[in-house]
């Protein structure tokens, strides 16, 4: 009766600990999601006050009583901020496309076929990730530019429709089907294209929209290229045509117009991340395991 007792008494006690842990955890998240949510609320509330309202705010208000969508209106009439996201969509899909083609036919081709060299080559492929992204600008600059493809499109997409870490991702990926099915396609006569199409590419559809959703977010949020090789205006993008917007657009001065202008463009991103949230997780850590 006395162990009994005693168990309850610990039982109630680890229950007790576990309550205090919980409510600890959910204490800090609970800030850290404030911490990390307040520039975006700060950046709403901005683009909803009026030009003179924020100029006379001596102490920064937390809230509005006269909220207003202006900004909003001149973000899309008194700046040309509707060509600069059909820019960067344009730029967005056009390069996506193509990096997902080379991808996953790269990837493919590490983890199924057999060829001489395989190891090493991709060896020194995944070597390139060593290589900071700057030291390749200039390169890809000179390039560019001696194909006379500055201010196109072609010049903003082919420097980007290849990534040594989504092909090393979708490599890892592919290697977990078993070889058993490949080796019965390949006994039914079916070729390595259709076996990717029809087999591959079905099973690891999680890690192949992964990667197509972190790639829209990159090429969205792509801002050294696009500034270096384009200066045209008709040619800018969302990135760098904000900083357009600032210099010649509303002017220094005018925040809340250009917080407006910044909430359009993050938008997308938002409800992109929001949507596919989960696909995003399962994806990345599907790619990651073995077995």
């Amino acid at each position: 009766m006395e162990q009994q007792l005693d168990f309850e008494k610990m039982q109630r006690k680890t229950n007790r600990r576990g309550h205090v842990q919980k409510i600890v955890v959910y204490l800090f998240l609970s800030v850290w999601a404030l911490i990390v949510l307040f520039p975006f609320y700060w950046m709403i509330l901005t683009s909803v006050k009026s030009y003179g309202s924020y100029n006379a705010e001596h102490v920064p208000s937390f809230f509005t009583l006269s909220p207003t969508l202006q900004n909003y209106v001149d973000a899309f009439t008194t700046v040309p901020l509707l060509g600069y996201l059909l820019n960067t969509l344009i730029f967005t899909i056009g390069t996506t496309a193509i990096m997902i083609v080379v991808s996953t036919l790269a990837a493919y081709a590490f983890a199924r076929l057999e060829f001489r060299g395989k190891n090493l080559l991709f060896t020194l492929f995944l070597s390139l990730m060593m290589i900071p992204s700057e030291l390749v600008v200039i390169t890809n600059f000179v390039t560019v530019t001696n194909l006379d493809m500055r201010n196109t499109f072609a010049g903003l997409i082919l420097p980007s429709v290849t990534s040594v870490f989504y092909i090393y991702l979708l490599k890892e990926n592919f290697e977990q089907v078993p070889d058993e099915l490949y080796r019965a396609a390949k006994v039914d006569g079916t070729s390595d294209l259709k076996y990717l199409w029809k087999v591959m590419i079905p099973i690891c559809r999680p890690t192949i929209v992964t990667v197509i959703i972190l790639k829209i977010i990159e090429c969205w949020n792509s801002y050294v290229w696009p500034r270096l090789i384009t200066d045209d205006p008709s040619y800018y993008l969302v990135s760098n045509g904000i900083q357009e917007i600032r210099e010649n657009g509303f002017g220094r001065e005018n925040i809340p117009a250009m917080m407006a202008a910044v909430v359009v463009i993050s938008v997308p991103l938002i409800i992109l991340f929001l949507v596919f949230r989960r696909k995003i997780m399962a994806g990345v850590s599907r790619g990651g395991l073995k077995g």
